[in-house]
């Protein structure tokens, strides 16, 4: 039996590769995006209390009501917009699969979507899944701003969306208030809808606001806006997230969703809905989050790696211009066998495999990881 692949060109992601050689050489893992310290004790106990009190069954397909009443309210208090919980927010099992349902709703065969690389490694295979191009727009290195008048001259009659992500993965750049501004000129009078990846709302620094799309009335009615309880709470295994949109948007989205996951972990919902009250647990997070990449920043000046700026997410990235000039794929490689600390190469965010010498570092670790993985960078 074969199988006309939808995906011919994508194989075991960057992410994998590269987990499994630091688990096989036993490096230190500094290269995927997930915390190695605990998750907060009493989300995790209200958890456990709604599975002992029997909420084991099914949620309803769109999310547990209280979870989505407790979101809309976060999103009143944080953006000042009234998002319906009834008919504007269903709970996804995480971000990606928000976004993938997004994509899925809005794309057929021969749309095109715009993407701002380097980008998450998923949007591209989402929309070729469904028949569809990614027309890509590399951000301006090195500080990855967005040109705005390259996505003029990108959009096509064939356009159907374009996909934003901020803070930014890989990068930890953010979109400003200017950014929102030419969004809004481009997107106005036209069908183009707006995917906006928010996974990282809660893990932005130096008092910078977030500008999320939920902030601006005109721009929510052509979006799709998707979050992940696993990056705000440190608990990415969850797979837990939602995804906010108009009634009419919203309304094609689940019909997507109920013929796929149709429901997600109801005991996960039902501690989420009550730990959402807890405005610090999340208004605490770029603080304490801030103080991990400070750190890891500072510890970083021992090396002879030239660390970029990060504003946002768990990651930052490094130049090594003064360590070696091999690709970054080998000096990754290189680094995880023979130094023992795994990153990820940024040209594994571009199709065309760019690369500009810079490795991604995530720095959601222990103080003691971060310390452990510096002491060996410094002998290179």
């Amino acid at each position: 039996m074969i199988i006309d692949s939808k995906l011919p060109n994508v194989g075991t992601t960057i992410f994998t590769v590269m987990s499994t050689l630091a688990a096989e050489y036993e490096a230190v893992n500094l290269g995927q995006g997930f915390p190695d310290f605990p998750m907060n004790e009493e989300l995790a106990g209200l958890v456990r209390d709604a599975v002992s009190q029997h909420y084991n069954q099914y949620a309803p397909m769109p999310g547990w009501m209280p979870l989505r009443e407790a979101i809309a309210e976060k999103i009143a208090f944080l953006y000042g917009a009234g998002v319906n919980p009834d008919t504007e927010i269903t709970i996804t099992p995480g971000g990606t699969y928000a976004i993938y349902s997004a994509l899925t709703t809005i794309l057929q065969p021969g749309d095109e979507v715009i993407v701002f690389e380097p980008a998450y490694d998923s949007y591209i295979p989402n929309i070729e899944a469904n028949g569809a191009k990614a027309v890509t727009v590399n951000l301006v290195f090195p500080d990855y701003h967005i040109n705005w008048e390259a996505v003029k001259n990108a959009i096509t009659p064939k356009t159907k969306a374009i996909i934003i992500n901020s803070p930014h993965n890989p990068t930890g750049s953010v979109i400003s208030q200017k950014d929102i501004i030419e969004l809004r000129k481009i997107t106005e009078g036209t069908n183009i809808f707006i995917i906006s990846d928010e996974v990282y709302e809660h893990l932005i620094f130096d008092d910078i606001q977030h500008q999320s799309i939920l902030r601006y009335p005109d721009l929510l009615q052509r979006s799709f806006v998707c979050f992940s309880f696993g990056k705000t709470y440190s608990c990415t295994g969850w797979k837990m997230g939602y995804c906010v949109a108009p009634t009419p948007l919203m309304k094609e989205f689940r019909k997507v969703h109920q013929f796929n996951c149709f429901s997600c972990h109801t005991p996960s919902q039902v501690g989420l809905a009550n730990f959402l009250h807890n405005k610090d647990a999340y208004l605490s997070l770029s603080a304490f989050m801030q103080q991990k990449r400070d750190y890891f920043v500072q510890l970083m000046e021992q090396t002879r790696f030239s660390m970029q700026h990060s504003s946002g997410s768990y990651f930052i990235c490094g130049t090594y211009e003064r360590i070696s000039d091999e690709s970054d794929k080998d000096l990754a490689i290189r680094l995880t066998k023979e130094v023992g600390v795994a990153t990820i190469p940024v040209s594994a965010f571009y199709q065309n495999a760019k690369d500009d010498k810079v490795l991604r570092f995530c720095f959601a670790k222990k103080k003691e990881t971060l310390e452990a993985a510096v002491e060996k960078l410094v002998k290179i």
